[in-house]
């Protein structure tokens, strides 16, 4: 009896150990994925701006609008490159409150499907981002 308690006390401990990992690596192989979502997105949308000499107005423009990153939202686009943000105030924007983007904003709203516009903002942390026009994508918290 007591060797069968031993057991299961050493089963408590390596599934008290491995869950947290487990749960990590899951959530970095969502954030992988979102990554590789949006880094399609923007080869379509370069396609189209190719064809069209212009950004895209919406996802829809180059067949996308369905597409839901791995927490089952819908990626986020903004095209600001040629168009009218007059009032719009919802550019994304880094920690020196100065947008992130020139050309058009591409994200998503992470795990719990909230963000704000500001990368300060507590809902923006787990955004999925593409940032400075391209040449970051990742984590609001990891930038």
């Amino acid at each position: 009896m007591i060797e069968v308690m031993v057991v299961v006390a050493i089963m408590g401990v390596l599934v008290a150990i491995a869950t947290p990992s487990f749960l990590s690596y899951r959530e970095r192989a969502r954030i992988a994925v979102a990554i590789v979502d949006m880094q399609n997105i923007e080869r379509a949308i370069d396609i189209y701006r190719l064809d069209n000499n212009a950004y895209p107005d919406s996802l829809a423009d180059i067949g996308m609008d369905g597409l839901r990153d791995p927490w089952g939202n819908p990626y986020v686009y903004l095209r600001i490159d040629g168009a009218d943000l007059s009032g719009n105030g919802q550019l994304r924007k880094d920690h020196g409150n100065v947008p992130v983007n020139s050309d058009y904003d591409l994200y998503s709203n992470g795990a719990d499907g909230n963000s704000q516009t500001a990368f300060t903002a507590k809902a923006s942390q787990d955004d999925v981002v593409r940032a400075y026009n391209g040449s970051y994508y990742g984590k609001v918290a990891d930038l």
